[in-house]
C-alpha cells in the first residue's frame, strides 16, 4: 500500500502488469490443445488437429467476381461503417439457409456477427455472473469452453452418447444443481455432428430435450455450424424450429463457405435480441460490412446448394479414409463414425494418456488433438478427437499409419514395464510452447 492508500502494484519477472488484470482474465488461458503447434504446424507433420474447411474446393472465379463487383458497385458502402445488426440482404439470405433445417424466422431477430464464436462471446456475456452455471455436453467445444471461463462460469458437464445428450442425465443434473441452490443461466449444445464427438442428436430426443429446459425455465444455446454438411441422410429440424422462445440459434459461414470471411449469426427472441445488438455494438460498432456484402453477392449468383454438395463428397471421402485407417491400424481402439461434420471421436485403454503421447506423436510427424481440451473438470485423457477436414485423404491414411506407432509403441512400453502407468511428456519443466492457431 502507498502512503496515499492505493494498493502497491507488484507483478512477476515476466509481465509487470500481472496484479492489475480483471479477475475474469485467469480464464484467459491457453489451451492445452496448442502446445505444440510451433512443431505440429510444418509441413511434414500430418495435421488431424485443426478444423480447418477444405476451402480450395470453393469456386474461385466466383468468390473473386463478387469481391468485385461488391467494390465495382458498391464499394462507398463496402468500406464504411454498417449497422450494429447486420445488412439487410444478408440476414435475407440467412433465413434461406436456416430453413433447409426447419427454421421459420424473421429478418429483425436475426444479428450479424463476427463468426458465430462472437455470437458465443455476446451470449454469455449477457447471461453469466461469476459462478453462474452453463450446462455443457461431454465432452464440448474447446472454443466455447474458453468462453465460458473467461466470463467466470461454472461448465457443468452432461452426459452423451451415440445419439447425442441424454435426456436423464439432463434430468438428473439439473435437479442435482438445484438442489445445491446453483443458478442454471443455459444449455449450451452442439446438436448435429458434434464437435468433438461426431454425433448427431436424435430426433426422438430433441422434444424431450426442449421440454425438460422449458418446464426448467433453462435457455438452450443450439450452436449448428456442421449441420448442413451431412453425408447421407439430412440431420433432424433444428431444435430452433421447434421452440422458437426458448432457444438462442448460432449460425456460421465458416464451414459452408469459408471462415476467413468471419460471417456468423444468432437468431434470437425479440428481447435477447435487442440485448445482443446493443453488446455488438458495443464491443465492435458494426460487423464488416465488406465481408457481409461479399457473402451475400456470393449467395445471391452462385449455386451455394451444390456448392454445400462439393464440400460433403469432400468432406465425405476424407471420413471414409480416416474410418478405414482406423480399422486397419488401430483395431484396439474405438471410434464413432460421424454422418457429417469434421470429427471423429477416438476412445483409448485407460492405461493410455493422448495429452501425454501427443509429444511423442509429433515426433512421429502426426497431430491430434488430445481429449482433455473438450472438458472443464479435467475429463478426457483416455480419448483424442480426429480431424478428417482438411488433409487429403492419402496424408490421412498416412496420419493414422503414424498415429499406430506412438500408440502402440507407448502400449508396449506399458506391457514392458507393467504397472508404472503411462509415461511422462518428455518436455522440460519450464518449457512451453508455443500455441497453435489452426484448432477449432
Amino acid at each position: 500500500m502507498t502512503s496515499d492508500g492505493v494498493p502497491q502494484r507488484t507483478g512477476n519477472n515476466l509481465d509487470p502488469w500481472y496484479a492489475n488484470y480483471a479477475e475474469r482474465a485467469a480464464g484467459l488461458a491457453a489451451s492445452e490443445v496448442r502446445a505444440l503447434f510451433a512443431v505440429a504446424s510444418r509441413p511434414e507433420v500430418v495435421s488431424l488437429a485443426g478444423g480447418m474447411p477444405f476451402v480450395s474446393a470453393l469456386p474461385q472465379d466466383l468468390i473473386m467476381s463478387s469481391m468485385d463487383r461488391v467494390m465495382r458497385e458498391n464499394g462507398p458502402t463496402a468500406l464504411q461503417y454498417g449497422s450494429g445488426q447486420g445488412i439487410p440482404a444478408l440476414r435475407e439470405h440467412i433465413l434461406d439457409v436456416m430453413a433447409l433445417e426447419g427454421i421459420q424466422g424473421s429478418v429483425d431477430n436475426v444479428v450479424t456477427t463476427t463468426g458465430s464464436q462472437q455470437a458465443l462471446d455476446l451470449v454469455t456475456k449477457l447471461f453469466i455472473d461469476p459462478g453462474d452455471v452453463i450446462l455443457a455436453e461431454a465432452p464440448s467445444y474447446v472454443g466455447a469452453l474458453g468462453v465460458f471461463r473467461s466470463y467466470q462460469a461454472s461448465v457443468v458437464h452432461v452426459a452423451m452418447d451415440e445419439h447425442g445428450l441424454i435426456p436423464e442425465a439432463l434430468r438428473q443434473t439439473i435437479a442435482h444443481l438445484r438442489g445445491q441452490g446453483r443458478r442454471i443461466k443455459f444449455l449450451y449444445t452442439i446438436p448435429n455432428f458434434h464437435n468433438p464427438a461426431g454425433v448427431t442428436l436424435s430426433a426422438e430426443r430433441r422434444p424431450e430435450i426442449l421440454e425438460i429446459c422449458r418446464s426448467n425455465e433453462i435457455l438452450i444455446l443450439e450452436d449448428n455450424p456442421y449441420g448442413l454438411l451431412h453425408f447421407d441422410e439430412p440431420v433432424p429440424n433444428a431444435l430452433r424450429s421447434l421452440d422458437p422462445d426458448g432457444v438462442i440459434y448460432l449460425g456460421s459461414f465458416s464451414k459452408t463457405l469459408a471462415p476467413g470471411f468471419r460471417v456468423g449469426w444468432a437468431l434470437a427472441p425479440h428481447a435477447i435480441r435487442e440485448k445482443l445488438i446493443l453488446a455488438a455494438e458495443s464491443a465492435i460498432l458494426s460487423p464488416s460490412s465488406f465481408s457481409q456484402l461479399v457473402v451475400s453477392e456470393y449467395l445471391s449468383t452462385a449455386d451455394w446448394r451444390a456448392q454445400i454438395d462439393t464440400f460433403r463428397g469432400v468432406y465425405r471421402e476424407r471420413k471414409d479414409a480416416m474410418i478405414e485407417a482406423l480399422g486397419e491400424h488401430l483395431p484396439q481402439l474405438s471410434w464413432t463414425n460421424p454422418n457429417g461434420g469434421f470429427y471423429v471421436w477416438v476412445t483409448m485403454p485407460d492405461v493410455l494418456d493422448s495429452k501425454q503421447m501427443l509429444p511423442r506423436a509429433v515426433k512421429e510427424l502426426v497431430a491430434y488433438t488430445p481429449g482433455t481440451a473438450f472438458f472443464a473438470d479435467g475429463r478426457g485423457r483416455h480419448a483424442m478427437r480426429l480431424s478428417f477436414c482438411y488433409p487429403t485423404p492419402e496424408a490421412i491414411r498416412v496420419g493414422i499409419r503414424r498415429l499406430a506407432t506412438v500408440v502402440n509403441g507407448e502400449l508396449d512400453l506399458l506391457d514392458t514395464f507393467a504397472g508404472t502407468g503411462p509415461l511422462q511428456s518428455p518436455t522440460r519443466p519450464g518449457i512451453e510452447l508455443a500455441p497453435p492457431t489452426d484448432l477449432k
